[in-house]
């Protein structure tokens, strides 16, 4: 017999497998995805994951063989972790925590990950901060027996461009593609609505879906607020509008909150505003649209326009999105430093399987593999459920993914634009103004917020405190807080990355 030990998700697909799995097409959705799982298992293996579409990561237990099986879903929606105990037990679950409170779990920080977030602002890799603790890595499966286990790869992305196709081609595919795969991403009974900033992606699915209402974040301050981009976009879908005022005193009361859920440190100050973001929806609903993975799909980031420039140079430096204190300046702040702990060891097989592929392409599979899994989708699943609300991206899905990895590049990133093939997909169903929008990316005042003494007060105590003794030069980190307050307003960055780790680490092991 087979067993879901533990499973989260949305499987997408589960009426086309529930009739080729034989199951029955009336159960409720808790009711058949377990027993999707378990069939799909029994059917296909290992090979399970390459059947699924959706967001999942899941655990079985098969008693005839006495084999656990893990599996996580192509691009790591969904987390899930696993520890190897002492008397060689499996301890695994979607939450780190449950593997903290269970029995033979030691809890050890792992130090090395420090030098890593020191440069990435996130957890990137299969190792955590708590030591011994592995995240089974997007499009991968463990099967354990006898206190042994396999690690298996069963999706990974992969580029080959198709020349023949048009950038009418390509923006068409991609529409009928979304438009065949919305009606799965909800059900007609379930409540949805839809998170909306001012630009493309999350502008594209509200249009597409059958959404009401769209719930976005604002500031006072109106450098920073898209808000009323968003409001008119929902004004000309028709969609009822909600905005969600995010205050300094708010955002900084939240970091702890955000810390704790998140599991491990995170400094990505987008997180926070996402967090009060999640807060505010879960008032109205229950589930909610994004518009997560085109970036890293279709070349939205602008960075991706110095690809063909950087060349070859990319399996040198480039280690995804963010890449903030180098070498050097780690070993002049941190107490303990491992030379051989670098980030661009994360990245190296990943050169080493793309060779001969286009540089665009390099840095999209990068980002998908590293940047994706280790902040983006980890800050969605993490907040979203830890107030109850349910966030699932539509883009994020490997029918979406196959057509960007037959787009050629060019139709990706130009000199003047990014997404071109998908925003003119976009402009099919949104105002030419909408679709080729600059892109803008999740903007935070944390920059002028952190270096005002009415805010900053926990962050200055931190970086005084006994903690922050253990781990960095005092007088160094200082110094940076300083100059960033002085008016460097650049160094915001390493600041809060050293802070969010500072409260973090208070949290779980003070």
């Amino acid at each position: 017999m087979i067993t879901v030990k533990e499973y989260r998700g949305h499987i997408r697909n589960w009426k086309a497998l529930t009739k080729e799995l034989s199951l029955a097409e009336d159960l409720t959705r808790e009711e058949r995805e377990p027993l999707i799982l378990a069939a799909a298992y029994a059917k296909w293996g290992e090979d399970l994951g390459n059947h699924i579409h959706g967001m999942f990561a899941a655990a079985l237990y098969d008693d005839t063989k006495d084999v656990t099986f893990l599996v996580r879903d192509p691009f790591g929606t969904k987390p899930m972790y696993y520890y190897v105990t002492e008397d060689g037990r499996l301890l695994f679950g979607t939450y780190i925590k449950s593997i903290l409170e269970a029995e033979g779990f030691v809890k050890e920080l792992n130090l090395d990950m420090l030098q890593i977030y020191m440069s990435l602002t996130y957890v990137a890799g299969e190792d955590t901060f708590f030591k011994g603790v592995k995240k089974l890595m997007p499009g991968h499966t463990l099967s354990f027996k006898d206190g042994t286990f396999e690690i298996k790869r069963y999706f990974a992305p992969s580029f080959a461009p198709d020349e023949t196709k048009t950038l009418e081609d390509w923006a068409d595919e991609i529409h009928s593609t979304l438009q065949s795969l919305m009606p799965e991403v909800a059900e007609t009974d379930e409540h949805v609505e839809s998170f909306l900033s001012g630009g493309v992606d999350s502008s594209y699915v509200l249009a597409m879906s059958t959404a009401t209402d769209a719930d976005s974040c604002g500031y006072d301050d109106e450098r920073f607020d898209e808000s009323g981009l968003a409001e008119e976009t929902a004004r000309i879908l028709n969609k009822t509008f909600h905005r969600a005022k995010i205050t300094p005193e708010m955002f900084f009361n939240e970091v702890p909150y955000v810390m704790e859920h998140m599991e491990q440190p995170l400094g990505d100050a987008s997180a926070i505003v996402f967090s009060l973001g999640c807060k505010a929806t879960a008032e109205n609903t229950k589930l909610v649209y994004s518009g997560e993975g085109s970036d890293e799909f279709f070349g939205g980031y602008n960075m991706y326009r110095n690809a063909e420039r950087y060349g070859d140079n990319l399996k040198t430096f480039y280690v995804g999105n963010t890449n903030i204190m180098k070498e050097d300046e780690k070993k002049e702040i941190l107490r303990s430093y491992n030379p051989d702990v670098l980030p661009i060891n994360l990245v190296k097989d990943i050169y080493a399987e793309n060779e001969g592929i286009d540089p665009l392409s390099k840095m999209s599979d990068v980002d998908i593999r590293i940047w994706l899994e280790g902040d983006i989708y980890l800050n969605v699943d993490k907040m979203s459920t830890a107030c109850g609300l349910e966030v699932r991206m539509p883009l994020t899905d490997r029918r979406i993914f196959d057509i960007a990895s037959r787009m050629p590049s060019r139709f990706k990133v130009t000199e003047e634009q990014n997404k071109v093939a998908f925003r003119t997909a976009a402009a099919k169903v949104l105002p030419e103004e909408i679709a080729f929008r600059k892109k803008l990316g999740f903007i935070v005042p944390i920059r002028i917020w952190m270096a005002d003494d009415r805010y900053n007060t926990d962050v200055r105590a931190k970086f005084a405190s006994d903690t922050a003794a253990k781990f960095f030069d005092r007088d160094k980190i200082q110094a940076i807080f300083d100059a960033y307050v002085g008016g460097d307003s650049d160094l915001w960055r390493k600041v809060w990355t050293i802070y969010t780790f500072l409260v973090w680490y208070d949290i779980y092991f003070a």
